[in-house]
């Protein structure tokens, strides 16, 4: 849906949102008096408020007879829809002060459910990509992306392990191939770590964490598919509109 078709209140805290979660309003920083923000942002006063409840319920920020706040050590993380809007808005796939650290850029034979997923033959390889974020000591969020092999020869990036050269894949590719992503898929669902996920994640084997996947992709099919993985001290939400006729 369009930012317009949002209530003015909705509209003020996803800009706000955005900013928090892009790093742009770090940790701790204060908010200006409400009356200032409320004029920035060019709404009334009471509106604001309301954006800023919202946002506090959500833990992105507190409030305190000294002002406002963002929240530290914050519970939420960034979805994977907020990450490919960020990196198609800002060409990073990073929030400010977030760091990557890629593990693995290889062709390879995948899995039998990810080549179904790309709808390959017996034999074909996708480019495999295995990276974690993180924000100074936390560890926010270990990763893995997949990729038609064929991107490879249009962005060489895909298979380098250089951090400088990943945080803007999916628009390098758009503008290689001239394909656009259209439309996209999460799931989302919790489960153990295993070995390989708390060592990254810094926990301990078998501690709950957060799981997910999603699919982007176009007309000529998919363009990624990812699969990611949060410690459980962080939470992803998601906001929607819903379509309340009765021909819907």
């Amino acid at each position: 849906m369009a930012d317009t078709d949002q209530p003015p209140y909705m509209q003020v805290a996803e800009r706000i949102r955005r900013r928090i979660l892009d790093g742009h309003l770090q940790e701790g920083a204060r908010l200006p008096a409400q009356r200032d923000l409320a004029k920035a942002e060019g709404v009334a006063v009471a509106t604001l408020g309301r954006a800023l409840d919202h946002l506090q319920v959500e833990g992105y920020i507190t409030t305190s007879r000294r002002g406002t706040f963002v929240a530290n050590a914050p519970s939420v993380a960034p979805s994977a829809y907020d990450r490919i809007t960020r990196v198609l808005r800002t060409g990073s796939v990073l929030g400010e002060g977030e760091t990557m650290i890629v593990t693995a850029a290889e062709l390879v034979t995948p899995p039998q459910y990810v080549a179904d997923i790309f709808d390959l033959d017996d034999g074909d390889q996708v480019v495999r990509r295995q990276w974690h974020t993180g924000r100074g000591i936390q560890r926010l969020m270990l990763a893995v992306s997949w990729y038609p092999a064929e991107f490879a020869a249009l962005v060489p990036e895909l298979l380098s392990t250089n951090a400088a050269k990943s945080t803007g894949l999916l628009l390098r590719i758009q503008e290689a191939t001239g394909r656009r992503v259209t439309a996209g898929r999460d799931d989302v669902h919790s489960r153990d770590a295993d070995a390989r996920e708390a060592n990254f994640l810094g926990v301990r084997i078998g501690s709950p964490i957060l799981a997910g996947a999603h699919r982007l992709w176009d007309d000529q099919g998919v363009l990624e598919y990812g699969e990611w993985c949060l410690p459980y001290r962080l939470v992803v939400g998601y906001e929607y509109e819903i379509d309340a006729s009765p021909d819907a």
